[in-house]
């Protein structure tokens, strides 16, 4: 007799898993009836699936990303060579080496310092609290990531909070849309700006000229409207602090935490990264080579120095269940231009929207948000990728649409709970420790208020930029993807 539990264990799985099988039947059914092609059908459908399985099965989204790859592979439309180009695997080297980085950073205490920096300031008030773990959050997604981020500000705040004896989650959100925000700053915040950065062949220094100030404005303006909208809370957080200033108290206990080191590897890595263009230039090497290669000759000058800590780095800190997932669906992606399904798209898109840039941007930060509102983002951006390149042909320049393409996955994570994977870490903390949750509802709220802000902000941004950006951004020979052409101006 089979128990209850194992039972109950069934039905969670099978009837997500039924309605999974039939919403991938009815894509295969709508891409017949719009005239696809066999192989195109089947490209369309496993991506489907895989897109689907990520809302219905997120534990199982590796093994379901294995099945649509064999499948492919086994009806022939996806070649082992084809695999091989189209996994992008050195986005995944890169990754894996910022990931052994950011372990050596937290074995150093480079983290710690900062919660003590800010603990410690000086005239420290809810307002000034707010900010700075809303700055602090953004900063640290730019040169680390977005999870590395909030699993350390989330320290911080519980410590604060917990002191004062107030609810953490308005500070957790806080930090959390901070650090969404933050992450479209750099190539290094969110998988998907490494990857849009060697698909595009934008370097670093692009991300520091285009990205970086409109991510600034955008936290600005969302900060402001995010601290009025917990202002009842932050009001709390002063007449808490008061009190116990009152008792000659602080935000919390103070240890003397040794930063050195750990700043030394953050810098000299930030450092490779910025002069990559300069060296790439130098050695005749191709677009972005130097850039990709950087963490890794971090990451390999760690493991000889910490030598007994090189396995913890690479077992423990590095992601592989998420690296490997993200191999595959580049990997299936890259299947929907083989098969020219990113073509008909575009010229979709051509269709609906014209050719007008003050059109086109828009409508692919809303649709990009929305889509990465409720599915892991890198998942939109491997598909709309071949779409950019597409609709380079049709509008005047394509640099503001790959920016686009950026804010709007980095932005719209903040609308719902389940809309990046900081939000899913930050939730789980939260749980773990106050056995309490957040309501869909109540993070919509304050969410999707901060989501269109900031997306308005930098849709705005990217409009008024645009006849300032390159013209074009499309294959040469020295770039191993995409790279800008050279410097010719829209008029």
């Amino acid at each position: 007799m089979a128990e209850p539990g194992n039972e109950e264990a069934k039905t969670r799985i099978v009837a997500p898993g039924l309605a999974l099988a039939g919403l991938t039947v009815l894509v295969a059914l709508i891409a017949w009836a719009l005239g696809l092609e066999s192989r195109q059908i089947l490209s369309v459908s496993v991506f489907a699936m895989i897109v689907l399985g990520t809302l219905f099965f997120w534990s199982f989204r590796l093994a379901i990303a294995f099945l649509g790859v064999a499948a492919l592979l086994l009806c022939n439309v996806l070649t082992v060579p084809k695999f091989v180009e189209s996994s992008s695997l050195e986005v995944i080297l890169f990754l894996v080496g910022m990931m052994i980085v950011v372990g050596a950073l937290r074995d150093l205490g480079f983290f710690t310092w900062i919660i003590q920096t800010i603990i410690g300031a000086r005239g420290m008030n809810g307002w000034r609290f707010v900010a700075a773990v809303a700055v602090t959050s953004a900063l640290l997604a730019c040169v680390v990531d977005e999870v590395t981020s909030i699993l350390f500000m989330a320290v911080l705040v519980f410590q604060v909070c917990d002191t004062l004896k107030i609810n953490p989650t308005p500070y957790l959100i806080v930090s959390v849309i901070a650090t969404n925000i933050g992450s479209s700053g750099t190539m290094l915040g969110n998988p998907v700006g490494i990857f849009i950065g060697t698909k595009a062949g934008l370097t670093f220094k692009d991300f520091m000229i285009w990205a970086f100030p409109l991510m600034l404005l955008s936290l600005g303006a969302t900060l402001a409207v995010v601290m009025v909208y917990f202002r009842v809370q932050i009001r709390l957080f002063d007449e808490r602090l008061a009190e116990r200033r009152s008792r000659e108290l602080g935000l919390g206990p103070r240890v003397k935490v040794s930063y050195a080191r750990g700043l030394v590897v953050l810098c000299a890595t930030m450092g490779l990264i910025g002069i990559h263009h300069w060296v790439e230039e130098l050695l005749g090497l191709r677009v972005n080579t130097m850039l990709l290669m950087a963490p890794l000759i971090s990451a390999g000058v760690i493991m000889i120095w910490r030598r007994d800590r090189a396995h913890h780095y690479v077992e423990q800190e590095v992601d592989w269940w998420t690296l490997l997932f993200f191999l595959l669906l580049f990997a299936v992606a890259g299947t929907l231009e083989q098969t020219a399904v990113t073509d008909r798209m575009a010229e979709g898109f051509v269709r609906l929207l014209g050719r007008n840039v003050l059109v086109v941007v828009p409508v692919i930060v809303a649709v990009t948000a929305l889509g990465s509102a409720f599915v892991d983002n890198v998942v939109f951006v491997a598909a709309f990728v071949p779409v950019i390149k597409k609709l380079g042909a049709a509008v005047p320049s394509v640099a503001p649409l790959w920016w686009a393409l950026l804010f709007g996955a980095c932005f719209g994570g903040n609308i719902t709970m389940i809309g990046s994977t900081a939000n899913i870490v930050a939730l789980g903390m939260l749980e773990r420790r106050y056995k309490g949750h957040v309501r869909f509802l109540e993070w919509l709220r304050v969410g999707l208020l901060a989501g269109v802000i900031s997306c308005a902000v930098a849709t705005g941004g990217l409009l008024l930029l645009s006849r300032w950006m390159p013209r074009r951004v499309m294959d040469t020979p020295r770039a191993s993807s995409v790279s800008v052409e050279a410097p010719d101006r829209v008029e």
